[in-house]
This record gives C-alpha cells, structure tokens and sequence, in this order.
C-alpha cells in the first residue's frame, strides 16, 4: 500500500509531501465554488511527481453542469485522476453515476472514481457503480482495511492532521501506471 493525502482551500498551497505518493485535489463544488489555491496546490503536487487526483463536491442540480464546470478549470496531464465527492444527501444515485459516466465520456483517457464515506456506500448506494474506482472513507478501525467488501482503490483512514489515505497499490509508479501516466 501506498500513502497520500488529499487537499482542498483550508490546506496550505506549499504541504509537506514527504512520504507521500499521491494527492487530490479539490477544484469545484456545485456550479460556482472554485478553491482559490488548487493551482498552487497541483504545483506542490507535481514539483513533487505525485500522482494527482482532482475532485468535484457535488451538490443537488444539473450534475452535467457540475461537471462541465469542474472540467473546464483543469488542464489535465496523463495520469491524472478525476472523482465526484459524494457527501451531500440531495444527491441521489442517478445523479452520482450520471456525474461519474458524463465525465468518463468527456475524458475517456482519464480514471474517474467514486469518493464517498462508509455509510453513503452501505446505505445510500443502490448501484454500487464507483466508476473506474472507488475510494471510501472511514476513520475507525485499520487503516487500509474498511468496512466494506466492494474492492478500493483508496482508503482515507484519518483527518488527523490532514486526510490521510492509503491507496491499493504497490507503489507510485504502478499507480501511475494504471492510472495512464
């Protein structure tokens, strides 16, 4: 397993990556909401050759809109991953696998994935459709061992003091490779 972390506007532009292999990123949430240090924040990512992930908070509404906007701020690089953030309740599984299929269709060489939390997962989910991966969120128990039987690709195991995941990989370079780095 490999260690990463993910970063949104209450982070600093300029984290510590030691140890790391990977980060995401937040950009967007909803149709209008864009982190102010996202583009420092890729910058500390790729100085440092991290394998790096962006993210969307997806809200209630035209989820093609949403997506639309958080892929209109990237410039994206082989490799680099997209994920909708799953968290609010007023977005239903429609919704969330519309988000997810849209942006596989519009970036077809980049991995799309699924974030959202163990309860969302269990009890929410009615699909179980993640898109090319899904990284879960649960702070108890192991880090690296979920409650969950679907396969991962990513586990944020702790907030403390910053979210802190491991990824199901053997390394950086095999997660870059599929990844399409």
């Amino acid at each position: 397993m490999i260690k990463g972390i993910d970063v949104a506007s209450y982070q600093p532009e300029d984290y510590g990556t030691d140890g790391m292999e990977f980060v995401f990123i937040k950009i967007t949430e909803g149709r209008s909401y864009e982190n102010p240090k996202w583009v420092a924040q890729r910058g500390t990512a790729r100085e440092a050759g991290l394998v790096t992930g962006f993210y969307h908070f997806g809200r209630p509404g035209s989820m093609r809109t949403q997506a639309d906007y958080f892929l209109s701020k990237i410039d994206l690089v082989p490799g680099d991953l997209l994920v909708l953030d799953w968290e609010d309740p007023g977005i239903g599984n429609a919704d969330k696998d519309e988000w997810i299929r849209y942006v596989q269709e519009q970036r077809p060489e980049h991995k799309v994935l699924l974030y959202c939390n163990v309860d969302f997962w269990l009890n929410r989910d009615t699909t179980s459709f993640a898109g090319d991966g899904l990284w879960i969120a649960q702070y108890h128990g192991s880090p690296g061992e979920p409650d969950i039987r679907y396969p991962w690709c990513f586990h944020q195991y702790t907030s403390t003091p910053i979210d802190t995941n491991l990824g199901d990989f053997e390394s950086r370079a095999a997660l870059g490779e599929w990844a399409g780095r």
